[in-house]
């Protein structure tokens, strides 16, 4: 089962709407989803220099401020850290890997669920309309963002094995299907410098873009060359920093909807989500081929 959407506004701004719409868009997957939600949102950039990392502890009562005492000691922090009960954005200048070795010595509680100039991710157990409500998704802002609501059929119900995924900057994947190759895979690509927290296959299908996208694919390149080494069935929704990508396996078994305005494209697994957003009435909507990279890059 499980439910993907996504909205990707074309030019502009920051649009403040993003959340709220964004939310009812899950709201209408809780069925195709009941144990987990979560969300990726590409919204304020990080100043020069700097990155976010949206961090996740094991309970919301978590010592955010301690952690952000101590990270300034060592690292120049851009912003002062954003809470979010269980989770917290940091906006730390410099170089990621030395405060990922900081954190993964000091701190193997947290898991690192998104990094990059403007993506954060928020993901937890729970229906969308809770999950929305618990980290107050109607309010905010952003050019683009992607969803998903789970049915666990792979692995364990638990808020690390949610989707969004994100394994590099600012790339994010949700994922509806499963991959038949997906062990065998993580071990070539943690060879390569990828690194993992779960036995998902989803996020090994994100480490599998990171790995291509590094190697100086684009985007569109590194989800055609995923046919080839990708086996299963699957509908990938992507986001990076301006970007927004679909595509269907060859067989195409698991349901998808396109949709596109002048000012939007949405993509959703069944219709009635993507009727929720203004103007879907006037939008050009057909289901994507199968096997084919469908893409969009913001103006």
């Amino acid at each position: 089962m499980c439910g993907i959407v996504g909205l990707f506004f074309k030019r502009g701004a920051a649009t403040p709407s993003l959340g709220s719409l964004l939310a009812g868009m899950l709201s209408q997957m809780r069925e195709r989803g009941p144990d987990s939600t979560g969300f990726a949102l590409y919204g304020d950039e990080a100043p020069p220099g700097a990155f976010k990392v949206t961090l996740r502890a094991p309970d919301a009562g978590y010592d955010w401020a301690a952690l952000e005492g101590e990270l300034a000691s060592s690292f120049p922090l851009a912003r002062p850290v954003r809470q979010h009960g269980s989770h917290a954005v940091f906006t730390i200048g410099g170089d990621p890997e030395p405060v990922f070795g900081r954190l993964a010595q000091h701190h193997p509680e947290l898991d690192i669920f998104g990094l990059g100039e403007r993506i954060e991710v928020f993901k937890d157990v729970g229906l969308p309309d809770d999950v929305a409500s618990r980290f107050d998704l109607v309010r905010r802002a952003g050019t683009h963002g992607l969803g998903h609501t789970r049915m666990a059929t792979e692995s364990a119900v638990t808020t690390e094995h949610s989707h969004p995924f994100s394994t590099g900057a600012d790339l994010c994947l949700v994922h509806n299907g499963s991959l038949s190759n997906h062990n065998r895979l993580r071990l070539s690509l943690r060879r390569e410098g990828i690194r993992f927290q779960t036995d998902n296959d989803t996020e090994v299908a994100a480490g599998y873009l990171t790995w291509r996208l590094r190697q100086g694919m684009s985007l569109t390149e590194a989800l055609e060359a995923a046919l080839t080494d990708l086996d299963g069935f699957y509908t990938f929704a992507v986001g990076t920093r301006d970007g927004f990508a679909i595509l269907r396996d060859p067989i195409a078994c698991k349901p998808a909807v396109l949709a596109e305005t002048s000012d939007w494209v949405a993509m959703a697994t069944e219709y009635r989500a993507i009727a929720t957003l203004p103007g879907a009435a006037a939008a050009e909507i057909w289901e994507p081929c199968p096997a084919t990279v469908y893409s969009w890059h913001r103006q």
